[in-house]
């Protein structure tokens, strides 16, 4: 199935990779109204952790002006039920948003290490991800470790690539794959770059966030010293190369939507909130290859 929303990309016009952002589902439509002439191209629209309390038809009616990119949802539907019918509904309807990705957490049994989790997993995923492939949406797992462990996660188990392996092995299924992001990868230390050559195909959505790595501090003082050593960031202010992201991406000819996860820069945030997204914006357009110029015919 192709990357991104439902409509044709090619790379005229930088239609096969567009740069958004996120926007909370209780936000919109005023803010998709107001940050829509900034120039982002597409938008994730989030749900948190439930669906209560949001009218997901009268939302489909609302967000049909904006091009939504994926709609999310962050439960842990390894451990309640309810979210488990809420990922049901948001699958079901994706496609009215004019989407084929939805996101979200694997989940977690947060008392046990990640390999108990995986029968759940597949009792799980394996209906939902039969109901995807039904409905043709793809679902994405965030790559964030949200403060657990191998041996104690919590809320999701989706975050480690020796977990992808699991995970995809014991539900083979083509609609499963990845809501990836470098700045969680290293937060673990890991080197996300080989990973977009290894798991490009099952790179279905992509969160514009990095990170800052506080090297001076890791080599003084280690990882236990209870001091924060890696900063989450805006794109352009951390520390990775998102031409090479967006050049690798284009070599495997990967196709989908960048959306920036804003509120999490400890500088550019408050009142610089939408300057640093809008900074954000301009730096993954520029590492994009900047205003596309056609060929002479």
């Amino acid at each position: 199935m192709p990357g991104g929303n439902l409509r044709a990309m090619d790379r005229a016009n930088h239609e096969d990779i567009r740069i958004g952002t996120i926007v909370h589902a209780q936000d919109c439509p005023k803010r998709l109204t107001q940050i829509q002439p900034l120039g982002f191209e597409c938008f994730q629209i989030t749900f948190g952790g439930s669906l209560a309390g949001h009218d997901l038809m009268k939302l489909v009616e609302e967000c049909k002006p904006h091009n939504i990119s994926c709609v999310g949802l962050y439960g842990n539907p390894l451990q309640s039920e309810d979210s488990v019918e809420e990922w049901k509904a948001l699958i079901q309807s994706a496609r009215s948003f004019g989407c084929d990705v939805v996101s979200g957490f694997a989940g977690a049994l947060e008392d046990r290490p990640v390999d108990e989790s995986l029968p759940r997993f597949r009792e799980v995923f394996s209906e939902l991800a039969s109901i995807a492939e039904g409905e043709g949406v793809r679902i994405a797992f965030e790559n964030c470790d949200m403060g657990g462990t191998w041996h104690r996660p919590k809320w999701n188990i989706a975050h480690s690539p020796r977990a992808w392996e699991m995970m995809f092995t014991e539900v083979p299924s083509p609609a499963l794959g990845l809501e990836w992001e470098p700045c969680h990868q290293m937060v673990s230390f890991a080197n996300p770059m080989p990973q977009i050559r290894e798991w490009h195909s099952r790179i279905f959505h992509i969160h514009g966030k990095d990170a800052s790595v506080q090297h001076d501090l890791i080599a003084k003082y280690g990882i236990r010293s209870g001091l924060n050593v890696v900063w989450h960031r805006h794109p352009g202010f951390g520390d990775t190369n998102w031409t090479d992201v967006i050049s690798v991406l284009r070599s495997v000819g990967w196709r989908g939507a960048i959306d920036i996860e804003g509120w999490h820069d400890p500088v550019y945030r408050d009142e610089l909130e939408m300057t640093g997204q809008v900074y954000a914006l301009e730096y993954l357009k520029a590492c994009r290859g900047g205003r596309y110029v056609p060929n002479p015919s």
